[in-house]
């Protein structure tokens, strides 16, 4: 039996997943590359594969799922813009989707092009730096 803050760990994981999900499928198709992605978070926040299929063929209607603390918003974002260059192609639609809910998450729109910067076509910072720039991006970028 699942306790109750494992069934919330469990549906943060899940939700997280959805979010990519969401931002995976907005340009009409599902890259091999960006499932691929989806697999490896689901497996970080230890899922198994038959859970990250289910959601991945989940017809429910998005529902974009907002992280809590500052920490858990800009890791989602980091997560974000790795999948809009899973497939190797910046689109424009996963460029807006991304902008569109930043606003929800409380950031300015212009974090996403600040990230998608140091994300040089799919090298994501290295942690150290990635801590440095969650803190940067509290500084310069919440709206």
């Amino acid at each position: 039996m699942i306790g109750f803050f494992e069934h919330q760990y469990l549906s943060f994981k899940k939700n997280h997943l959805k979010n990519l999900i969401a931002l995976a499928k907005v340009d009409g198709h599902l890259h091999e590359d960006e499932k691929q992605l989806l697999y490896k978070v689901g497996e970080r926040y230890g899922l198994k594969q038959q859970q990250i299929q289910q959601l991945i063929d989940s017809e429910e209607k998005f529902t974009l799922q907002i992280p809590e603390s500052h920490d858990q918003k800009m890791n989602q974002l980091y997560d974000l813009v790795l999948m809009v260059y899973a497939d190797g192609v910046v689109d424009k639609s996963e460029v807006r989707f991304c902008k569109q809910i930043v606003h929800q998450y409380g950031f300015k729109e212009e974090i996403i092009d600040w990230m998608i910067n140091f994300f040089d076509l799919g090298k994501p910072p290295h942690p150290t730096e990635w801590e440095e720039l969650k803190q940067t991006a509290q500084e310069k970028f919440i709206a």
